[in-house]
């Protein structure tokens, strides 16, 4: 359990009722370190989604991991340019994708939203052990589908980067300003009364 918050934290983020610090020390820098991620740390990432909640226990999120030059390479070409500027330096990339098809054949309606959970696992896991993550949805799916040799039956979800946080001024100019946590809305403006919009 973290007992403190992190520097840039406080400054920007406050939380109305009282969580670990954990939550709000999450965020998503864009600036990585290249060092690399020793594997006992960063298995510890994915044996935390491992125990996400799902649907009748049907665990459809899957990873698939680029941490050699060869394997980034072969991700790069479907990340957005926009990401790429910051995201090559990041030692670590990871697809996560989630099987739409249940056991018994049918749609797994919860699909998307246990991979979310696993997602969150993993980001908080990674807060926990000193490191950052930056999922990205500017990707190509369909060029990251036939790369990777997807199955039809899986949903490709985000580019997530894994490493250890740079400083801010290796970014570009333009990404400098937005290194910093973000806020979030007040609760009485997501969490609705009996119906929805009553707060």
């Amino acid at each position: 359990m973290m007992n403190k918050y992190l520097p840039q934290v406080e400054e920007n983020r406050k939380a109305s009722y009282e969580v670990d610090p954990v939550f709000l020390n999450r965020w998503s820098p864009r600036s990585f370190k290249q060092d690399p991620v020793p594997d006992e740390v960063l298995f510890s990432l994915f044996e935390a989604a491992r125990w996400a909640p799902s649907a009748s226990n049907e665990q459809p999120w899957r990873f698939i991991l680029a941490r050699s030059r060869e394997d980034k390479e072969r991700f790069y070409p479907f990340i957005a340019d926009g990401n790429r500027v910051w995201c090559e330096k990041a030692p670590v990339l990871a697809l996560i994708l989630s099987k739409t098809v249940n056991v018994k054949g049918a749609h797994n309606r919860a699909h998307a939203f246990d991979a979310g959970a696993a997602w969150g696992y993993l980001a908080l896991e990674a807060t926990r052990r000193g490191l950052i993550t930056h999922a990205m949805g500017g990707f190509d799916p369909d060029k990251a589908r036939e790369v990777l040799g997807v199955p039809d039956e899986y949903e490709l979800h985000a580019v997530i980067a894994i490493g250890y946080q740079g400083e801010k001024d290796a970014l570009p100019e333009h990404l400098q300003e937005r290194e910093k946590p973000s806020g979030r809305r007040e609760l009485s403006e997501t969490v609705f009364e009996g119906v929805f919009g009553r707060t």
